[in-house]
């Protein structure tokens, strides 16, 4: 793994081969299941320190060039709401005052302006399946939504091009370093798949997995970067992270315990 790696990620270990092991091992020891258009899943049981001593990860990756994306912007979004043709669905981006925060683009209009948040990025889906990443001072030139079909911004930003942000590294720079919660992220790595991980808690044989307990902001930001991440940024975690996955006629659900403003679903192309 990276040098810039942490003491707060090294306790981190997965489960494999019967026994923990290091988290630079996650990639490796993931089972790929895949559904259809390019999407595929998988599982691993992490363990941590404090609440994160049994979590539970689902991975998903998909390929942008398979699918199409779209923003499903109201006022309490679920998976429930994803139509029947979903390969994917998860709550999007950040909120606030109980309505999306940011910069929002859904069916090419811009719906939201650039918000100010800390390692904030701007995450922007093509026509073509390309995939763009935009800092801040990009989201706030009027020309950022041409081109886009949807599009938001969320925080902190996990990684950037491979590297971890100092402000993950070090404490004292705006983010929270220690708090512990359910998590939910988005990436994208280097031959262009993204990633969805979503953590649970994995305590009671999964029974209490509603419980908002889970990993730091940079202990997520080392999953990521072990599941092979360049790019990737924290969406509304906690009792807000739910994911949809279909899988021919069936559907596999992990639910919220609240309704959020926006939501972000993948269709087949």
């Amino acid at each position: 793994m990276s040098a810039l790696l942490t003491p707060l990620w090294v306790a981190l270990s997965v489960w494999s081969g019967g026994r923990w092991t290091p988290l630079s091992g996650l990639a490796a020891s993931l089972r790929w299941q895949p559904t259809d258009h390019g999407v595929s899943w998988s599982e691993a049981r992490l363990s941590g320190s404090g609440e994160a001593w049994r979590t539970r990860l689902i991975v998903v990756r998909l390929d942008p060039h398979q699918v199409r994306f779209q923003l499903d912007r109201t006022a309490a979004w679920s998976i429930d709401r994803a139509p029947n043709a979903a390969l994917l669905a998860i709550n999007a981006g950040q909120f606030a005052n109980g309505s999306a925060w940011g910069w929002t683009v859904a069916d090419g209009r811009l719906l939201g302006f650039a918000g100010t948040g800390p390692l904030s990025v701007g995450v922007a889906f093509d026509s073509s399946g390309g995939v763009r990443w935009l800092g801040p001072e990009t989201l706030r030139d009027p020309r950022a939504q041409f081109g886009v079909t949807a599009g938001f911004q969320s925080y902190p930003r996990l990684l950037a091009d491979g590297v971890v942000p100092l402000a993950l590294r070090e404490a004292g720079r705006g983010v929270d370093l220690t708090h512990r919660d359910a998590r939910l992220a988005l990436g994208q790595d280097a031959g262009g798949n993204l990633l969805v991980a979503l953590t649970r808690f994995n305590g009671a044989g999964g029974a209490l997995g509603f419980v908002p307990f889970g990993l730091t902001v940079p202990e997520m930001a080392a999953v990521m970067q072990s599941l092979g991440a360049i790019n990737a940024v924290l969406l509304d975690g906690g009792i807000s992270g739910q994911l949809l996955i279909r899988e021919g006629k069936g559907v596999r659900r992990w639910r919220g315990l609240r309704a959020v403003p926006l939501g972000l679903i993948a269709v087949p192309r």
